[in-house]
């Protein structure tokens, strides 16, 4: 192995053999750092806080036996769509993804509803004429680009390598999400349709750049699908893990970091925490002006989450719901809209914005038989308090009579309960910060290198660093990548 830079001397003064790099928290982005590290050779170390290793991609029985929910993320089309996670062994190592025959439903009132479909013809002819061809203009050109574009927008801002295709997709993703809808299409089915993808953002729909959300889950849809894990989102997690250890990495859970001083000896540590966490484990050893940064960094608007056991499926007004994992509930644009700048304004939504997923009419590994399970979050304001079962309940209610007359049991997990679950979480901020157009590209900080902190062999792989929230591990990859770069050219 060639000589580590003398800067990182000293950075861990713990006890134990000296690895390369150690990397603190085993949720996708740390396992993503430390298999980039252990690919090159070096030697890693990832220490876990929590008894088992996932971050947002852990699964368990939640309400009774044999229910087996998402403690968070559920759908991943980024698992296929990341040129990180796309090129790992994971089916070798028993990871299978499962595709429902539709991506995304969106019901509306009435028995209606718009369907994302693979094929974006498919898709435009559910929309009606005028819609649907002003859907194909605008998705076709970037499905066109897929393998070019999704490499450059789950990256750090740098000189593009393909221009043209960048700028065809800026054209329209710097837009609000109300304004491109409204915009591009006439009738409430596309316009809602288009609203329920943007608002993932948890950004209100007339910010700018919320439109970009939008695209680019239109993009995944049609171009690697909205699939589900069998058995659960662990397995994804569980698959990496396996990854890392045929290469030569260890993982040790239960063991909470404090300090960088509690570590043993390494080269370089990457930590998948976020910014606060960053300033409790190193924050008397970093630079004034970088602390204060870390301690301005915003985070975005919580999630309310309820899980469900159930004794059957859910019955949807609109049948071709039940095609589709993810299910979209909101009603219109205007509603969608309503809803996010009531969270913006530090209030519960009366009538909240619902994302649902129910896995279990495709993975029968997820309830026993004859039974199903349901997961579903709102958007609220950063630590609300305010319980949203009633609000959340009604929403599906409204599009599936009878729902509530399915329910066994529940689970309700609150901003505050995700925190506890997920220190990254803070106040129930699934997404690492809030993603608006100050601090997308730049976070935690406006840096050149965005992972690499002042401190000589310390570096951010969080959520928190570019491209955001999301199962795509590309935050780790290319903050592995830099420390690569730095300390052990």
């Amino acid at each position: 192995m060639s000589a580590p830079r003398g800067g990182a001397a000293g950075l861990t003064g713990g006890d134990g053999p000296e690895r390369d790099a150690i990397v603190v928290g085993a949720g996708p982005n740390g396992l993503a750092a430390a298999i980039t590290i252990a690919r090159e050779g070096r030697s890693v170390l990832v220490v876990e806080a929590a008894p088992t290793i996932g971050g947002g991609a852990r699964s368990a029985e939640l309400t009774l036996p044999g229910f087996v929910h998402d403690i968070c993320s559920a759908i991943h089309p980024l698992v296929p769509g990341s040129p990180f996670m796309s090129e790992l062994p994971l089916k070798r190592h028993g990871l299978e993804l499962v595709h429902p025959p539709a991506p995304l439903a969106h019901p509306f009132d009435g028995g209606r509803a718009a369907m994302l479909e693979r094929s974006v013809a498919e898709t435009a002819a559910g929309l009606g004429a005028g819609d649907g061809e002003a859907y194909r203009s605008l998705m076709e050109p970037l499905v066109a680009d897929a393998e070019r574009l999704m490499p450059q927008l789950l990256a750090p801002l740098s000189v593009p390598r393909h221009p043209l295709a960048l700028a065809r997709f800026g054209r329209d993703a710097l837009r609000s999400a109300s304004a491109m809808a409204r915009g591009h299409f006439e009738g409430e089915p596309a316009r809602g349709l288009f609203a329920g993808m943007a608002a993932h953002s948890l950004l209100p729909l007339e910010a700018a750049a919320s439109a970009a959300f939008g695209l680019v889950l239109g993009l995944a849809g049609h171009a690697v699908g909205w699939p589900l894990p069998r058995g659960g989102s662990q397995r994804i997690v569980d698959a990496m893990a396996a990854h890392l250890r045929e290469l030569g990495g260890e993982i040790e859970c239960g063991r909470p970091v404090g300090s960088l001083d509690e570590l043993p000896p390494a080269r370089a540590v990457l930590c998948d925490v976020s910014p606060r966490g960053l300033l409790e484990i190193a924050g008397s050893r970093l630079p004034e002006r970088y602390r204060r940064g870390l301690e301005r960094f915003r985070h975005g608007p919580g999630a309310f989450k309820l899980d469900w056991a159930l004794d059957g499926p859910i019955p949807w007004q609109a049948e071709e719901c039940a095609r589709a994992a993810t299910v979209h509930l909101g009603g219109t644009l205007g509603e969608i809209a309503a809803s996010e700048r009531a969270v913006d304004r530090g209030e519960p939504p009366e009538r909240p914005y619902v994302l649902l997923a129910q896995q279990s009419l495709f993975d029968d590994t997820r309830a026993p038989p004859g039974k199903h399970t349901a997961w579903a979050y709102c958007h609220v304001p950063n630590g609300s308090g305010f319980d949203m079962t009633e609000r959340i309940e009604a929403q599906i209610e409204r599009f599936a009579p009878g729902f509530r007359d399915l329910v066994l049991e529940r689970a309700t997990t609150t901003p505050a309960g995700l925190e506890r679950y997920n220190a990254n979480y803070v106040g129930g901020d699934i997404n690492g910060g809030r993603q608006d157009v100050r601090q997308l590209f730049t976070r935690p900080l406006a840096r050149p290198v965005p992972y690499r902190t002042p401190l000589d062999g310390l570096y951010l792989c969080s959520a928190s660093t570019p491209p955001g929230g999301g199962v795509h591990g590309m935050c780790g990859w290319l903050a592995a990548k830099a420390a690569l770069t730095r300390e052990f050219r």
